[in-house]
């Protein structure tokens, strides 16, 4: 059953036609194929226009779907052989960040990344994928032990941000973000990081500072949420949708601003409408780009992050 956002009302409204109209035809009394085939075209147009020109505001939403695809989506459909390793060794097990031992189409390597979860309890389980202190300690432990195995890091990031709760920052939740992200930037092995969902703030900079950083069509990437923004300018988070405007948070924005090196296409309806199709989508991108940094020395593969990190915005 797929939840309609807002904007996709007339969308839903004729697919509750169709539906009805498959139902009476079931009856066999009349024939309403040709009429249920000219609705699906319609349905089918309809929904493509309307994701050829989502705004910014529309393409948060999309990225924050419930149904849209989570890390463990992501393991299951395009990933083989995932061992889960847990624990930061100073703390605890955080279930926001979940990383392990993977292999994409044959090549071994260290997968990290957020998990959200699907209904109310997975959520609360995982923290809603806002990661504490732990899970980038976590992270970094798993790093470092991919570069001591010449193993590369792929990273999957899809975060509304860092918890921000008095526990997290009394277990030093800033410096536990700034090492993430130092790791990333000193790691010794190729390192492909996938924006999938949301990627806010610090939060998703301390999973995604590689040399490669990819995107989905409708994620989104920003220094913070729309409604944060909206509640700082303008004292109101009523006017997110013009905060997301001005913030040029979509792939598609980013991209020609140098913050991420490629667009990865979603299903038409997003990738909500085809979570295997998306992974599959996504793994070949993260399997290429590997493919095209495998070999290169550790230093050559630092020098690449730096100058795309010093690049952004020049």
């Amino acid at each position: 059953m797929i939840s309609y956002l807002e904007f996709e009302k007339p969308i839903a409204a004729l697919e509750a036609r169709i539906a009805e109209l498959r139902v009476t035809a079931q009856d066999g009394a009349l024939d309403i194929t040709a009429e249920i085939r000219r609705l699906e075209a319609k349905s089918a147009e309809l929904l493509a226009s309307t994701y050829r020109s989502l705004t910014p505001w529309q393409k948060t939403q999309v990225a924050r779907h419930p149904s849209r695809p989570h890390f463990r989506d992501y393991v299951r459909l395009a990933f083989t052989d995932f061992m889960p390793l847990g624990g930061d060794r100073k703390f605890g097990e955080d279930n926001a960040i979940v990383g392990g031992f993977a292999t994409l189409e044959g090549r071994a390597v260290m997968l990290i990344g957020h998990e959200k979860g699907h209904d109310t309890q997975s959520r609360i389980h995982h923290n809603f994928g806002m990661g504490k202190p732990e899970g980038y300690r976590k992270a970094v432990r798993l790093m470092e032990m991919a570069s001591r195995y010449g193993l590369p890091v792929v990273t999957l990031v899809d975060t509304s941000g860092a918890f921000p709760g008095v526990e997290a920052e009394e277990r030093g939740q800033a410096e536990a973000i700034a090492r993430s992200t130092e790791a990333c930037l000193a790691l010794g092995v190729p390192m492909v990081a996938a924006i999938v969902g949301e990627g806010g703030s610090g939060g998703a900079v301390a999973l995604a500072s590689a040399e490669r950083v990819l995107m989905l069509e409708h994620a989104v990437y920003s220094v913070i949420s729309p409604e944060g923004c909206a509640s700082i300018l303008w004292r109101t988070a009523e006017k997110a949708p013009e905060a997301a405007e001005a913030m040029r948070m979509t792939a598609q924005d980013l991209l020609g601003l140098g913050v991420i090196d490629r667009i990865v296409p979603e299903p038409v309806g997003g990738a909500h409408r085809d979570p295997a199709g998306t992974a599959l989508a996504l793994g070949k991108a993260i399997a290429g780009e590997l493919a095209a940094l495998a070999g290169k020395p550790a230093d050559t593969l630092r020098a690449l992050r730096a100058e795309r990190f010093l690049r952004i915005g020049a």
